[in-house]
C-alpha cells in the first residue's frame, strides 16, 4: 500500500486484475461491501495495527482510559491515468488530529493555525472567563444574597400584617353583628364609622409597609443589577458571537459533486426538517472521501465504512463490522454529492413481501392471529403499501376500526394478533398496555452464551440522527427489560439459540439487548442494523397468549421458526 500526505490516492499492495469493477456506485445507506472495498479495508486495518507515530486508544488493549472507537471509510476510485486505487478516511478526529498520513484531510480544518475559528474561539473563551470571574465574585454573591434576604423579609412582614388584618376584619364583623341587636341605631352608626376608620387605617398601614419594603428591594435590585447586567451583556455577546461563528463555519464546509457544483452546510440543511446542520455534520468519513475525490478529479467507484475499536456506551458497534452512512447527518450531504451518479438500487424501495403468503392460524368474527413472514411490513411504509394491514384490509373489507393492535419489525417473523372491530381492538390493546399478553421469541445469536438464563435491563430511545437505529440511554431512554434462556448451543457454527421474553415492547428491544456490550454482546444472526447481513434476521415471534376480547377465554398460539 503506497500513498503520501500530499497524494492520498493509494494503490493496492496486490494485483487486482481478477476483480470486477462495480457498474454503479454504492447506495451508501444499505449495501454489501464490494470485494475491492473489502480488500482496501483490510489494508487500512493492517495499517491501523502496525506501529505509527500517533497514539489513539481504540479500546482494543488493556488501557481502560479515554477509549474512543472510530468509524473509518474507504472509497474505491479511478485516477485520470485509469489506475484503480482507494482513499481512506476517519470520522471526526483521530489522535486529536485532523491530518494523519494516509488519510484524506477534513473538508474544512477548524484547527488550522491560520483558521478564523481558533481566533474567534479564543475570543469566546475570553468572554467565558470574564463571565465566570464576575459570577464568582464575592461582591455579586453578597448583593445577590442581600436581594434574596430583602425579598424574603418583605414577603414575611407583609404576609404577617395581612394575617393580622384578616383577624381584625373578623373582630369587626363580629362587633357589627352583636351591635345590630344591642345598640340603638344612632350608637350603631357611630360604631360603624369607627370600624370603617380602623379598616382604612389597616389598609394605609399595609400600603406604607409595602412602599417601604419595595424601596428597600429596589435599592438591593439596582445594586445587584449594576454588576449582574455586565454578566447579562457578556452572555448576550457570547451568544451572538457563537451564532456568528457557527454560521461562518457552516459557510466554510463546501461540498462538491461530480458536476462541480458546490454547496455549503447551511444551504444543504436549510431544505431539511432540521433546518440547521447538526453537530458533527460534514465530519463523517463518507463526505470527506467524496470531497477529496471530486476535488482531485478522481472517479468514485464504490465505498464502504467500518468500525474499528470498542463500541460506544450508547450505540451498538462491532469491531471491523461494516455500516451504512448515517441518515441524519450524512443523507442530506450525500444527496447533493451523489447527484447525477448511477447508484445501486435502494433495497428499501423494493417490496420484499411480494410473492409471500400471510398465513392465518386463527380466525373468528372478532380477531385473527397471523404468522407474518420475515421482511414483511406490519403497516404500510413511506414507499411500500404492501403490509399485514393492507393484506388483511383487502381480505376482510368488512373489518371496522383499527386492525393493528401491535407490530413486529419488518425483518422479524412470527405471530401477530389482528382486531376485526373497534371493541376487539380496544380490549386487545388494553391487554398489551396492562402487560397481560404473553409473548416469547426465538433467536439465533452470534457466539456461545455462557450462562443458562438472565435478565437484561437497558433503557432505549431512538437515534435522532440515524433512525430507525436505537440507542441505550440512561437519561432519556424508556425502560426496557428482556428475559432470556438458552435453548441450544451449536459448537460447529458458534451460535446459540435463545428463548427471549420481552417484559416491555420497545422498538428493536430484543435486537439491541442481544447486540449491545451491556447486554449479551452477541448480535442476532442476520441483523443488518446491529450485526451482519444474512439471508434473513433470525428472530421469530414464536408464542403469543392472551384473553379473547369477547369470551375472555385464555388463548395460546405457537408457530415454529423456519431457522
Amino acid at each position: 500500500m503506497t500513498s503520501s500526505s500530499a497524494n492520498c490516492f493509494t494503490k493496492f499492495s496486490q494485483s487486482i486484475e481478477d476483480y470486477e469493477l462495480p457498474n454503479r456506485f454504492t447506495f451508501p445507506f444499505y449495501y454489501q461491501a464490494h470485494p475491492l472495498c473489502l480488500l482496501a479495508a483490510e489494508e487500512v486495518q493492517q495499517g491501523l495495527t502496525a506501529p505509527h507515530c500517533w497514539q489513539h486508544n481504540f479500546g482494543l488493549g488493556d488501557d481502560p482510559h479515554l477509549i474512543i472507537g472510530k468509524m473509518f471509510g474507504v472509497l474505491l476510485v479511478q485516477n485520470k491515468q485509469g489506475e484503480i486505487g482507494y482513499l481512506a478516511a476517519f470520522s471526526g478526529k483521530l489522535a486529536e488530529q485532523n491530518h494523519i498520513e494516509g488519510f484524506v484531510p477534513p473538508v474544512f480544518d477548524l484547527l488550522a493555525k491560520d483558521s478564523f475559528f481558533l481566533k474567534q474561539q479564543s475570543n469566546i473563551q475570553q468572554l467565558n472567563q470574564q463571565i465566570e470571574l464576575l459570577e464568582q465574585s464575592p461582591e455579586l454573591s453578597r448583593l445577590k444574597l442581600l436581594l434574596e434576604q430583602q425579598v424574603s423579609t418583605r414577603d414575611k412582614h407583609i404576609a404577617q400584617l395581612r394575617a393580622e388584618m384578616i383577624e381584625q376584619r373578623k373582630v369587626r364583623k363580629e362587633q357589627r353583628s352583636v351591635a345590630q341587636t344591642s345598640l340603638s341605631p344612632r350608637d350603631f352608626t357611630v360604631l360603624q364609622q369607627e370600624l370603617n376608620q380602623q379598616s382604612i387605617a389597616d389598609k394605609l398601614k399595609l400600603k406604607a409597609m409595602s412602599n417601604e419594603w419595595d424601596s428597600k428591594v429596589t435599592q438591593a435590585q439596582q445594586a445587584y443589577d449594576a454588576i449582574n447586567s455586565q454578566v447579562v451583556s457578556l452572555k448576550l455577546q457570547r451568544k451572538q458571537d457563537s451564532a456568528a461563528l457557527q454560521q461562518e463555519i457552516f459557510a466554510q464546509y463546501q461540498f462538491l459533486n461530480q458536476q462541480g457544483q458546490s454547496k455549503n452546510l447551511q444551504d444543504i440543511f436549510s431544505q431539511t426538517a432540521l433546518r440547521t446542520p447538526p453537530a458533527g455534520a460534514g465530519e463523517c468519513a463518507a463526505p470527506k472521501l467524496l470531497q477529496y475525490a471530486f476535488k482531485h478529479q478522481l472517479k468514485p467507484l464504490a465505498m464502504a465504512e467500518f468500525w474499528w475499536g470498542a463500541s460506544p456506551k450508547s450505540e451498538v458497534r462491532q469491531h471491523k463490522q461494516f455500516y451504512p452512512a448515517c441518515l441524519g447527518k450524512c443523507q442530506p450531504i450525500l444527496a447533493h454529492m451523489l447527484a447525477g451518479m448511477a447508484l445501486d438500487e435502494n433495497p428499501m424501495l423494493v417490496n420484499q413481501a411480494a410473492g409471500k403468503t400471510l398465513e392465518i392460524i386463527y380466525q373468528d368474527e372478532h380477531m385473527l392471529v397471523v404468522n407474518k413472514p420475515a421482511e414483511f411490513l406490519s403497516v404500510p411504509g413511506k414507499d411500500i403499501e404492501d403490509s399485514v394491514y393492507a393484506r388483511i384490509k383487502s381480505q376482510f373489507p368488512q373489518a371496522s376500526g383499527s386492525l393493528i393492535v401491535h407490530r413486529l419489525d419488518m425483518s422479524t417473523s412470527g405471530l401477530m394478533v389482528i382486531a376485526l372491530n373497534s371493541a376487539a381492538h380496544k380490549n386487545l390493546q388494553r391487554q398489551f398496555i396492562q402487560r397481560k399478553v404473553k409473548k416469547s421469541y426465538v433467536a439465533l445469536v452470534e457466539g456461545l452464551v455462557k450462562e443458562e438464563t438472565g435478565t437484561i435491563n437497558l433503557p432505549l430511545r431512538g437515534d435522532l440522527y440515524d433512525r430507525p437505529r436505537q440507542l441505550v440511554c440512561e437519561q432519556h431512554g424508556k425502560a426496557a427489560t428482556t428475559y432470556w434462556q438458552v435453548i441450544q448451543r451449536n459448537q460447529d457454527t458458534q451460535q446459540t439459540k435463545l428463548l427471549l421474553q420481552p417484559h416491555t415492547g420497545r422498538t428493536h428491544q430484543l435486537r439491541v439487548h442481544c447486540a449491545h456490550t451491556l447486554g449479551l454482546s452477541m448480535p442476532i444472526v442476520g441483523d443488518d442494523l446491529y450485526g451482519k447481513v444474512a439471508e434473513r434476521l433470525h428472530l421469530h415471534a414464536q408464542c403469543l397468549a392472551l384473553f379473547h376480547p369477547v369470551s375472555k377465554q385464555w388463548l395460546e398460539f405457537e408457530t415454529e421458526a423456519e431457522f
